[in-house]
C-alpha cells in the first residue's frame, strides 16, 4: 500500500532537518569561523568559492530556460540580477571581488581561476549540470540549502570582523547583502517545493535532491580541507 503524503508542515520539517548536515558544520567552515584561518587559507577559500558565485547565475539561467511559466520566470530572474548586478547595483559577484581584494587577491587572480581546485570545479559543475538537465522544479528544490544560509552568513558577520579585522566593511559586504536576499529567495523556493511534491514518493525525491545539493557544498569544503591541510572526519 502506498504511503500517504506528509502534510505540508511535516514535509517542511523533514526538509529543515537536513540542516543538520549543512556545510556550516564542516571542519573548513569551523576553522574559518573560529578565527584560525591564515590569510593564505582565506585566499584559497575565496578563490574557490568564486567558481560557485559565478556559476549561480548560470544555474539560475538554466532554470529559466527550462521553465514555461512566465510568472515564475519574472520572479526567479531576480536571482540572476542579484548576482550579476543591474542598474546602479553592481551585484553579488562584484561584492565577492571586493572580498577577494580584502584577502589580497586581484580581479585577475579570481577571474583566471588559477587557484581553483579540481574537486571544487567538479562539485559546482555537477550542480549547474543538474539544473540544466532536470525539471526546473527539481532545480528550484536544489536551491533550498538557502533554508540554512542565513545562519552561516550571520556567523561570519559576527565572527570575522573580530578575527580578521583587515577584511574591512567592503570585504564583508557580500554576506550583509545575502542575509536579506536569502530569506526572500527561500520563501519562493520553499513554497513551490511544498506545492509541487504532493505524494510521498515525490517528497522523498525532494529530500534526495536537497541532499545532493548539501553534498555539493560539503564536497567543495572537502577539497579545500586538503588544501588547508585539515583532517576531515
Amino acid at each position: 500500500m502506498t504511503e500517504a503524503a506528509w502534510s505540508r508542515e511535516e514535509f517542511e520539517a523533514k526538509l529543515r532537518e537536513k540542516g543538520a548536515v549543512y556545510h556550516i558544520y564542516h571542519p573548513v567552515n569551523r576553522w574559518l569561523n573560529d578565527g584560525h584561518a591564515t590569510r593564505e587559507q582565506l585566499q584559497i577559500w575565496t578563490a574557490n568559492r568564486w567558481h560557485y558565485q559565478i556559476s549561480i547565475p548560470i544555474k539560475d539561467a538554466a532554470i529559466l530556460s527550462n521553465c514555461p511559466d512566465r510568472a515564475w520566470r519574472r520572479r526567479w530572474i531576480t536571482r540572476i540580477l542579484d548576482h550579476d548586478g543591474h542598474g546602479d547595483d553592481p551585484g553579488g559577484i562584484e561584492a565577492w571581488t571586493q572580498l577577494g581584494h580584502a584577502v589580497g587577491l586581484s580581479r585577475e587572480d579570481l577571474e583566471s581561476e588559477r587557484m581553483l581546485l579540481p574537486g571544487v570545479r567538479f562539485a559546482v559543475d555537477a550542480y549547474v549540470n543538474f539544473a540544466r538537465r532536470e525539471p526546473w522544479q527539481e532545480a528550484v528544490t536544489a536551491s533550498l540549502t538557502e533554508l540554512f544560509a542565513s545562519d552561516i552568513h550571520k556567523e561570519r558577520l559576527a565572527n570575522w570582523p573580530q578575527f580578521y579585522p583587515w577584511l574591512g566593511a567592503e570585504g564583508m559586504l557580500y554576506f550583509h547583502n545575502r542575509v536579506s536576499q536569502a530569506r526572500r529567495d527561500v520563501a519562493e523556493a520553499l513554497a513551490l517545493t511544498l506545492d509541487h511534491y504532493d505524494t510521498r514518493a515525490l517528497q522523498l525525491r525532494a529530500l534526495d535532491i536537497l541532499q545532493f545539493k548539501l553534498d555539493v557544498l560539503w564536497q567543495m569544503n572537502d577539497a579545500m580541507a586538503q588544501a588547508f591541510h585539515l583532517e576531515v572526519h
